[in-house]
């Protein structure tokens, strides 16, 4: 993790927090295990995280997720960060990405109405995000985007 100028405690925790959220997702990845597995797990991390650190709380962005890839950019299935009842099952071969957006404080964000890409956070307060693009094998997954500062393996046995 590479982070820029005088970062404030509370943020370096906050992308901590995001990238830990996206490795606990990658590892409920297997053949057999479900889309909704990987979201309650990282809400599940979440809450525990904001249990020992009621006064400063994080929120999982509901509007934005983790999507499919295969002949277009975005496809099924959505990869949603927050506990839910995704019951689709993976299987080898599936390729798609896990990308938690972690809010240091209400989950809200909008987009700015300029660029039509921009994000901001509701309450104005930051937030992090992590990204992986990976591939369903036999007995985990492998990860595509592994970057050399990622202390995961690119393949994991889940």
């Amino acid at each position: 993790m590479f982070l820029i100028g005088d970062v404030a405690p509370a943020d370096k925790r906050l992308c901590m927090v995001a990238q830990e959220a996206l490795y606990l997702g990658m590892k409920q990845v297997k053949p057999g295990a479900t889309v909704g597995d990987i979201g309650t797990a990282i809400e599940k991390y979440i809450k525990e995280n904001n249990k020992k650190n009621p006064r400063n709380k994080f929120s999982i962005v509901k509007d934005f997720c983790g999507h499919g890839i295969g002949n277009e950019f975005h496809e099924e299935p959505q990869v949603v960060h927050y506990k839910n009842f995704d019951r689709r099952v993976l299987k080898e071969g599936m390729c798609f990405t896990i990308e938690p957006m972690i809010n240091a404080g209400k989950f809200g964000c909008s987009i700015d109405g300029e660029d039509n890409w921009t994000v901001y956070t509701g309450d104005g307060k930051n937030s992090a995000q992590w990204e992986h693009t990976i591939v369903v094998t036999k007995d985990g997954c492998e990860v595509l985007t592994l970057r050399s500062d990622d202390t995961i393996p690119r393949l994991m046995v889940n």
